[in-house]
């Protein structure tokens, strides 16, 4: 390719964006030959097919680039993986100012309608512009439409740019941490998932929560937050904007969502903070946070997006971490305390010291895989082999923290002294509306737990035992690695009730079979179900696996109803917590016989679109509104409240 004349032609050339489009193709699709109708660029951000492109083939994969002329025949013959690409189809013609040599080379030979691929070294760039084409193309305004054309030609810029180096030099491979802070230093505003960053710089997640901890010791998440905080800096101190303002600049939902995590971070409110700020010139001391594993708290899904249920908080505000480590006064507070307790008259046989009943001694049914085993038993306690190792706990815990697993621990009526934030409308929001609430299950405070002196405490991650396991016993639950069977198992283990965990299940399955044989006999069964969430910016999040929460677990693992084959393909090769963002213009290939939404206070009023109103479920009456709160947790607790509903409302709509 002649880069000169490439770059030329760009810069004499009118261009018009024709079309946007984020197109998904799952394994066992037929191949369809596609003529395309304008010159092309696709851009690849996830998954691996084969694409015979005029004659040559390309092995398309994540962050490749192939570029067609109008008339080429596209051809897809999908692998083994499910793939994703952008598609954008443009128009290119020279002024009439451009000079006659300049028209004989177009006509001669065309950039602008040459095919060829590439894998650009940098891509975080092109797909920044590419996503942002996106999102402005679907708003359908003017003057969104000329965003776009300015974002087109900086696609056009970043493309000669990188085709430029490698034509005349040959660099290492691309550093993936430095792409990835630039894909958060343009992206900071947005809410972004940790696959959504590893997919634009083509790695991993677990490799890119690596390189952030080995190289600039914290964690994707917590990256993020410094760059949002820095930025909400710099915009109390030097302009007059409002909190709301700000907030809406930062990606937050609202004011109270923003000035909830500032504090958090500062430890002031953004209007202290400011007034502080007026008065000393320096900055208070800044606390660093843990590392997490995603990057946006997920419960800004309830505007939606999608990502791990089980990693968003319950205010809808991006997760905000104090430094959980307790620090070197509390360890010595807490260790004077445990060796006073054991010097002291009495202190064997104290409070908690009751002889176990026998049960509680008899030898516990075998845990799950990456669980634990009981390996010993006394009168008093019980030593758990977990995946950090063998935990002496309790045989009767009586003061137990539990950080996420909430409804899991009340269910085997346990009542715990302290637990994590409780999401509103959850099934279990009454039984614990008493409970010291702790903070999100990722920033409790190992102060206030220290303060409530618990004899066990339950968490969900790696973090959080590692900031809490010098208070109390400490048990980390490996539950995404866990059914929901092994689980209640495990944790029933824990705490000396596993008659009760397996009881728990019994009963649950028995009330499954009953609600299947209900929904049968009212020919609802066979019937394919959606369940989505959002509708803002012309977009609905679908929800396509097992373990997302929304009731997917009860809907597509327990009851076994299906989804459209759209959805279904991408839910029987799921291994996590999937789902895709999908265009209302295309809606209806993904609405089954019955839609249920996530609702929620100021989510999007569809009443009156004219797409969402020709679903046939919507005409139907097939659309259910499931409670956002109610739906967001998976625990035994939460599952048997979202299958009660569930099949109530489905059931009414034959009645």
């Amino acid at each position: 390719m002649d880069m000169k004349k490439h770059i030329l032609l760009w810069n004499q050339a009118s261009v018009e964006v024709i079309d946007i489009r984020l197109i998904t193709l799952v394994p066992g699709e037929p191949a369809v030959p596609y003529r395309l109708p304008a010159s092309a660029y696709l851009y690849a951000t996830r998954g691996q097919a084969k694409v015979m492109l005029d004659h040559t083939l390309h092995v398309f994969s994540a962050s490749w680039i192939i570029h067609g002329g109008k008339g080429d025949v596209l051809e897809f013959m999908p692998g083994q993986e499910v793939l994703e690409y952008y598609l954008i189809l443009y128009r290119a013609r020279l002024t009439l100012s451009a000079r006659k040599e300049l028209l004989a080379a177009m006509e001669r030979d065309n950039p602008l309608q040459m095919p060829y691929g590439f894998r650009p070294e940098n891509p975080v760039s092109l797909y920044v512009h590419a996503e942002a084409m996106l999102n402005s193309w679907q708003l359908q305004t003017p003057l969104r439409r000329l965003q776009v054309k300015g974002l087109f030609y900086q696609w056009g810029y970043e493309l000669l740019h990188q085709l430029q180096k490698q034509s005349t030099t040959q660099k290492d491979q691309p550093d993936l941490l430095e792409q990835a802070l630039t894909y958060m230093q343009q992206h900071y505003h947005r809410n972004f998932t940790l696959q959504q960053l590893a997919d634009a710089v083509s790695s991993s997640p677990r490799t890119l929560s690596r390189l952030y901890k080995s190289r600039l010791q914290t964690s994707p998440a917590q990256y993020l937050i410094r760059i949002r905080m820095e930025k909400a800096h710099q915009l109390l101190l030097n302009t007059d904007a409002g909190l709301e303002d700000i907030a809406q600049r930062l990606g937050y939902p609202d004011a109270y969502s923003f000035g909830r995590t500032f504090k958090k971070y500062y430890g002031l409110s953004p209007i202290r903070y400011k007034k502080q700020q007026a008065r000393h010139s320096h900055w208070p001391d800044m606390p660093f946070p843990v590392t997490q594993s995603d990057i946006v708290d997920r419960s800004l899904l309830r505007y939606i997006d999608y990502d791990n249920h089980y990693q968003y908080n319950q205010k809808g505000e991006l997760p905000m971490y104090r430094n959980t480590k307790p620090s070197l006064l509390l360890i010595l507070m807490l260790c004077c305390t445990l060796l006073l307790s054991a010097c002291a008259p009495g202190a064997a046989n104290s409070a908690n010291s009751t002889p176990t009943p026998a049960a509680a001694t008899s030898p516990a049914p075998s845990a799950p895989a990456n669980s634990a085993d009981v390996v010993t038993s006394e009168a008093e306690t019980r030593t758990i082999a977990t995946v950090k190792g063998d935990i002496v706990v309790p045989a009767q815990p009586q003061r137990v923290v539990v950080l996420y697993l909430l409804g899991d621990v009340l269910a085997l009526g346990i009542k715990p002294i302290g637990v994590s934030d409780v999401s509103e409308g959850a099934a279990f929001e009454n039984e614990l509306k008493d409970v010291q609430k702790l903070g999100s299950w990722f920033e409790a405070s190992p102060e206030a737990i220290l303060a409530l002196d618990p004899d066990l405490i339950i968490v969900p991650s790696e973090e959080t035992y590692e900031a809490l396991h010098l208070i109390a016993p400490t048990v980390l639950v490996p539950y995404e690695k866990m059914t929901a069977e092994e689980r209640v198992s495990f944790i029933g283990q824990v705490v000396g009730k596993e008659d009760q965990a397996q009881t728990l299940f019994d009963n649950f399955n028995t009330k499954v079979e009953d609600a299947k044989q209900k929904l049968q006999a009212a020919g609802i069964l066979d019937k394919t179900v959606s369940i989505m969430e959002g509708g803002k910016d012309r977009s609905m999040a679908v929800v396509s696996s097992k373990q997302f929460g929304r009731g997917s677990q009860v809907i597509y693992e327990y009851l076994g109803m299906k989804a459209p084959k759209i959805v279904q393909d991408k839910i029987d090769i799921s291994t996590g917590a999937d789902g895709e963002s999908v265009s209302f213009e295309v809606l209806a290939d993904y609405s089954g016989d019955y839609i249920f939404r996530s609702s929620y206070d100021g989510m999007a009023d569809l009443t009156s679109d004219p797409l969402w109103n020709s679903l046939p479920a919507v005409q139907q009456g097939h659309l259910i509104e499931i409670d956002f709160g109610l739906a967001y947790y998976s625990d035994i607790f939460s599952m048997d409240a979202q299958l009660d509903y569930i099949v109530k409302e489905l059931l009414a709509t034959v009645e």
